[in-house]
């Protein structure tokens, strides 16, 4: 496979095999393709590096006030298939928030003394940000919540 159109290189994905695709994921949800085209450009880097959205979400993601969350300075391309932790509900149910089949923006940053991580996800319409032990074991959701209308 060859770059994508946000200039990621996919040769260096770890579901690179059993992905569909720039063009089939573009279509499907890819947050990054979606901005870029809807700015009329074919790749992220035509935008002088400056991504908008990502640049929000930045900004949401640390206006959260999370305790013990370090500062996000960056976020990347991540596969749904990857992130997609299952949840325990209180009432025993699992479930699964994301789409195996998007993209979304993330990172991981530990928790502040603790052996734990935050894994953050969003996309155009939620922030997500959940904790969780080695491995992603012991998810729990932090936070889910829509973004606000109008935004990127």
């Amino acid at each position: 496979m060859t770059n994508s159109i946000c200039g990621i290189d996919c040769g260096q994905c770890s579901v690179k095999d059993n992905c569909a695709g720039c063009e089939a994921i573009s279509r499907d949800g890819c947050v990054i393709a979606a901005c870029c085209r809807n700015k009329g450009y074919e790749a992220c880097h035509k935008c002088d590096g400056a991504c908008l959205l990502k640049e929000r979400l930045i900004a949401e993601f640390n206006a959260l006030g999370i305790d013990d969350m370090a500062e996000i300075t960056d976020l990347n391309a991540l596969s749904g298939s990857y992130i997609n932790l299952e949840y325990a509900l209180p009432s025993g149910q699992a479930v699964r928030l994301l789409n195996d089949k998007k993209v979304y923006l993330g990172s991981q940053v530990h928790k502040e003394n603790s052996n734990r991580c935050y894994g953050l996800a969003a996309d155009e319409n939620f922030l997500l940000v959940c904790e969780y032990g080695e491995n992603g074991c012991d998810a729990e959701i932090v936070l889910y919540k829509k973004r606000g209308a109008g935004l990127d």
